[in-house]
């Protein structure tokens, strides 16, 4: 009875687990210092959007995997999962002895089987059918950089009008100050006075 009860509170426990929402996974800094959140979405879920100094990468998948086991995951036991050229490898090495052959037979037979393990786990890594975050965080960080040299260029515009209606005006104004003082220097010119004949009375 005790072990039924367990059963059932770990499988209600896993349900629980299953039926939370993809949690976000951040990395502390990107090369370029920009925090990375990345984060899986199902069905029609919204992205959240990026905030300044940050990268928000956003995988989705349709809305029947939500509670399904991993992709990769999945039939991993199954001798059906394994590759047919793995199985042809096998029957190809199955005489193979000695040195680095990764067997219990000859000299150094169990040296290989470490080589094989970082083989095998770096093809599988490569081929895996899993979300590639790094491609997204790539696509996203090039798209991102991809409009800078559009606001780069729509900013200088701004700046060169900027400068060119301000020198516009100073020319005004020095032109204006330099028609005031024309005009005051020609009102205060003095008009000779004639001074009377003293013959003349």
């Amino acid at each position: 009875m005790p072990r039924l009860l367990t059963a059932i509170a770990a499988t209600a426990l896993g349900l629980t687990l299953a039926a939370a929402p993809a949690l976000a996974q951040d990395e502390p800094q990107s090369p370029d210092g920009e925090k990375v959140n990345q984060l899986i979405v199902y069905g029609d879920d919204p992205c959240p959007t990026s905030a300044e100094g940050e990268i928000t990468v956003c995988a989705r998948k349709p809305e029947e995997e939500r509670y399904r086991i991993p992709k990769p995951l999945r039939g991993v036991d199954s001798p059906k999962s394994d590759a047919w050229t793995n199985k042809v490898e096998a029957y190809e090495t199955v005489g193979a002895f000695g040195t680095l052959s990764c067997s219990p037979v000859g000299a150094g037979g169990s040296l290989g089987c470490t080589q094989q393990l970082i083989d095998r786990a770096y093809a599988e890594k490569k081929n895996a059918s899993d979300v590639k975050f790094s491609e997204l965080i790539a696509a996203e960080r090039e798209k991102r950089l991809s409009t800078i040299d559009a606001s780069a260029a729509a900013q200088q515009k701004r700046v060169d009008e900027a400068e060119k209606a301000y020198f516009e005006q100073q020319k005004r104004q020095q032109a204006e100050q330099d028609a005031a003082e024309d005009a005051s220097g020609n009102a205060t010119v003095e008009t000779p006075v004639t001074e009377p004949n003293p013959g003349q009375n």
